[in-house]
């Protein structure tokens, strides 16, 4: 298991486990992150991750990204 921000670019991953603050997991959730579903990263801009999630692209901070296990 390994936070998303060392995700290879267009690998298809699994989440695993989501971290965090109740906020925190109530936010990603929101976004469309939840534990068993697939993501992957698009690309990475200045440390930030655009990243793929249920049909739609979403872009995280690396400090999210780093709340996500994949």
């Amino acid at each position: 298991m390994m936070p998303l921000s060392f995700a290879e670019i267009g690998e298809a991953q699994i989440i695993k486990k989501i971290g965090g603050s109740p906020e925190v997991k109530k936010h990603l959730e929101d976004l469309g992150f939840h534990v068993g579903g697939e993501i992957s990263v698009i690309n990475t801009m200045a440390g930030n991750l655009i990243v793929n999630v249920k049909e739609c692209r979403v872009a995280v901070s690396r400090e999210l990204a780093n709340k996500i296990m994949i």
